[in-house]
């Protein structure tokens, strides 16, 4: 019998670390994906980017999930916040896009990742929530990392530098009717209802952004940044198939790592010591209030991907 047990422990250890590996490969995904974004906005209009990036995703995932749920798939009692989550979702796109035409990809990726931290705000505020003091303690905490890496009324400092803010109200707000939207309605449907809301109405402005590519390596850049995006989601649906998620959220913090090696090898572009100082104290308050989620059983946050 302790031979069993110990056979079924090794089993589930072996099932958590392929979960850690799945994650750590879903971040280094949506890294690849921001410095994707980031090359593509030096030439391809940003909408015309963001409708290819969403319906890539769209077709991908309409492909893999319909044969094998069919019509049970779209079944929902709320499409029209299934709607306005994609709105959200595509809006959150556009900040982000617009965000890496200006911002080094590290620093982008940090003030992100304040996200989880800013819904804290809304569910007290909004949902009326009571939230405990280390919470709040968590926040500040990430706020003040970012005014580290900002700067305010340095010489680094630039207006520009304020657009991931509107990726966190946008991205905080579709956390929070995710949250409400999971305790009825089946994840995939969810998943599958966001990426053709924010094809169809990206797909409105297409006629008046689309324009020749000057060669066919920008649609091959448009293609990696559709597929890093839809491999970075699928993996990290296998990963909480595998792992608690209160093991695996500290780990979507890798993602700053990734985005500063993407960064410098790509761009050439490191953080300077005090901006790696603010990184650490959003990656430390941001893993800290996300494992915090976790345990508190609410929906587990997710990676930040342009």
């Amino acid at each position: 019998m302790s031979a069993e047990r110990a056979g079924a422990r090794d089993r589930e250890s072996e099932r958590i670390l392929a979960g850690i590996g799945l994650v750590l490969l879903s971040v280094a995904c949506f890294s690849m994906l921001d410095t994707a974004t980031k090359i593509s906005v030096t030439t391809v209009p940003i909408l015309m980017g963001v409708w290819f990036r969403y319906a890539f995703q769209a077709v991908v995932t309409s492909l893999v999930l319909l044969p094998r749920h069919g019509t049970a798939l779209l079944r929902t009692a709320h499409p029209r916040y299934h709607a306005l989550r994609g709105a959200l979702l595509l809006v959150t796109s556009l900040f982000a896009f617009f965000s890496l035409r200006y911002m080094p990809l590290a620093e982008f990726t940090s003030i992100v990742l304040i996200a989880p931290l800013a819904v804290t705000l809304l569910a007290a505020t909004v949902l009326k929530e009571q939230v405990s003091t280390l919470r709040w303690a968590l926040v500040a905490g990430g706020f003040a990392g970012t005014l580290v890496i900002l700067r305010p009324g340095g010489g680094a400092f630039s207006w520009a530098m304020l657009l991931p803010f509107g990726l966190v109200v946008t991205n905080s707000c579709f956390q929070v009717l995710t949250s409400k939207l999971a305790q009825t309605e089946n994840p995939l449907t969810m998943h599958f209802y966001s990426g053709w809301a924010g094809t169809l109405l990206a797909s409105v402005t297409l006629p008046f952004v689309w324009q020749s590519l000057p060669s066919w390596h920008w649609w091959a850049l448009l293609c990696l940044m559709g597929l890093t995006g839809t491999i970075g989601h699928f993996m990290l649906i296998l990963s909480y198939q595998r792992a608690p998620a209160s093991t695996l959220t500290p780990y979507l913090y890798a993602q700053i790592a990734f985005a500063t090696l993407c960064g410098w090898v790509m761009f050439s572009q490191v953080p300077d010591t005090v901006s790696l100082v603010g990184m650490g104290m959003i990656a430390a308050c941001g893993a800290a209030g996300a494992w915090l989620t976790v345990r508190e059983r609410r929906v587990p946050i997710e990676p930040a991907e342009g």
